[in-house]
């Protein structure tokens, strides 16, 4: 029970955070308060994520929630890695450009 307590209040932070990003991110907040109800869900009735696990054919609920969070996380990280090098290409960019300019106002005669 103060597992359940507990895992409740950390998804309803995360409903929480959905809300509050709702403007900047639309789609991220939906599928985040999807995630957190779907979690919600299956902290106060195990007993239905153990019936879904083995109609995948997977032996546990707690299996199958602990494979998707790993999917899940995995395909954060490569989002996070393809933006952060994208940000990395951008900023390259403008520094060969302040560079280029730096280069070219001191090479002009007054």
């Amino acid at each position: 029970m103060i597992a359940q307590v507990i895992l409740s209040i950390l998804l309803l932070g995360i409903v929480l955070y959905a809300y509050h990003e709702y403007r900047r991110a639309p789609a991220i907040a939906l599928v985040a308060t999807l995630a957190a109800g779907t979690g919600l869900y299956f902290v106060w009735i195990p007993a239905h994520a153990t019936l879904l696990a083995e109609a995948v054919g997977i032996g546990r609920g707690v299996d199958l929630v602990l494979y998707i969070w790993v999917a899940i996380s995995l395909l954060v990280l490569v989002n996070l890695h393809l933006k952060l090098r994208t940000q990395m290409e951008v900023i390259t960019v403008l520094a060969r450009e302040l560079a280029l300019a730096k280069a070219h106002a001191t090479s002009t005669p007054k």
